[in-house]
């Protein structure tokens, strides 16, 4: 007689049911799927990612010849996955390397891949028990026996080095049900504003010219009522940063902005003093040079609330903004188009000293090499840094800095009207190392 089926087993109601890993990536970014072969790194890019997002190395071994799996294959497609991998990072796209890389020396060209382009490296690590491995390969889904134990002792190895190979983010997924659950999201990185449409005005260099800001405010339609200021409807301020120093009233200065930035009536980038006041008020060791000993008096009068306030602020300012859909590009010392929407320590140096060539002149000051003279790109770009007798536009590029702080202006970009607006200075209240360009 024959025996009824037995139904699958349910899952008791008690066992906890395990959280989700949630995956938050940086969009973009170079996300390298690591794991031993059988891991699942193929079914996981289907699920989470655009197929034009993956580059499998067995793909490009498949492109190459014949046999998917030919070892004398490798070396050529691993050539082409990358060529196309910065191919892509160039443009600015997510791009996923599925490989085994489970050895640091097959990982370390993902890592100088992302920074040559300024992106973050990004590890997802499948990490599933051998046993499970062996049996997908008894099933046909793996490597050799011998190559699939070194693999899995390999990563086991090294895994927890990924942080210190450079990786930036790591994820480890380690059973079936991790993967399985697993829920990847993209998070636009914070110099991506690409949804705010303005209308915007940016405005110049302030340099702690407090009511010179408040008349430009108010010329502008903003209501400034104290330490406040209510825009016109639609539109937001954006400062391109130097909010201290040289000027009279930096702590004010700081307090109208933060309070702007706060409710949603401004949005802004840190320039290079506002920079060094922040790793002054962390304890670290700066030269109080122009003007930073009156901007450290005046907040250390301020309090040390309000002091912990300026330096957190500064320090969550993104290097640069791209806005309008990129259109628009706000950055301090100004930003070339392959650093644009990227993320980095480089960029950051680039977006709040320009393009420094590393020499001084005969007054001691920095000489800048003039990066918008070759700038080609299609956003046009609003900066300041180096003051100018008037807004000078250069290609697709404008530098506002008036110089307000040496008695010259302080200036607005309305966009995307592309009017300048400009409130004289009521003073000279530092002598410029150079004369306004």
């Amino acid at each position: 007689m024959t025996q009824p089926p037995v139904p699958p087993a349910l899952p008791d109601p008690l066992s906890p049911v395990p959280e989700p890993v949630r995956i938050e990536m940086p969009d973009p970014a170079l996300v390298a799927l690591v794991g031993a072969s059988g891991s699942g790194k193929s079914m996981f890019a289907a699920r989470h990612f655009r197929q034009m997002e993956v580059l499998s190395l067995q793909g490009f071994r498949a492109l190459l010849s014949a046999d998917p799996r030919d070892p004398e294959a490798v070396a050529d497609a691993l050539e082409c996955l990358y060529t196309a991998a910065a191919r892509r990072l160039a443009r600015g796209q997510l791009t996923v390397i599925n490989a085994a890389l489970v050895r640091p020396g097959e990982r370390r060209r993902v890592v100088e891949l992302a920074r040559a382009h300024d992106v973050a490296p990004v590890a997802v690590v499948l990490d599933l028990p051998r046993p499970l491995l062996e049996a997908r390969r008894g099933a046909g889904d793996g490597a050799d026996p011998a190559e699939l134990i070194a693999q899995v002792a390999e990563l086991r190895r090294t895994q927890r080095g990924l942080t210190r190979e450079g990786f930036r983010q790591v994820w480890s997924l380690t059973s079936p049900e991790a993967v399985d659950s697993a829920v990847v999201s993209r998070v636009p990185l914070p110099v991506d504003r690409r949804e705010r449409r303005g209308p915007f005005d940016v405005i110049g260099d302030v340099h702690g010219c407090l009511d010179e800001l408040r008349e430009l405010l108010t010329r502008l339609g903003y209501r400034v009522t104290g330490d406040t200021a209510a825009p016109p409807p639609g539109r937001t301020a954006v400062f391109v940063g130097d909010l201290v120093d040289r000027g009279p009233d930096s702590a004010g200065t700081l307090r109208l902005v933060m309070n702007m930035v706060a409710s949603g009536a401004a949005l802004c980038v840190p320039g290079n003093h506002d920079e060094k006041l922040r790793r002054a008020l962390g304890g670290r060791a700066v030269q109080p040079l122009h003007g930073l000993d009156v901007t450290l008096a005046q907040l250390g009068a301020a309090g040390e609330a309000f002091r912990a306030q300026v330096q957190a602020f500064v320090g969550a300012l993104p290097s640069h903004l791209v806005l309008d859909g990129g259109r628009l590009v706000v950055a301090h010392g100004g930003l070339p188009q392959h650093y644009q929407g990227r993320d980095s320590e480089r960029v950051r140096r680039f977006a709040l000293y320009g393009d420094v060539s590393g020499r001084t002149d005969e007054a001691g000051l920095p000489i800048r090499r003039d990066w918008a003279a070759d700038y080609r790109g299609e956003r046009l770009v609003v900066y300041g840094h180096t003051p100018v007798a008037q807004p000078r536009w250069v290609n697709r590029t404008v530098n506002i800095d008036t110089g307000c702080a040496f008695g010259g202006a302080l200036s607005a970009l309305r966009y995307p009207e592309l009017e300048v607006l400009s409130v004289p200075a009521r003073a000279q209240y530092a002598v410029p190392g150079r004369p306004l360009g």
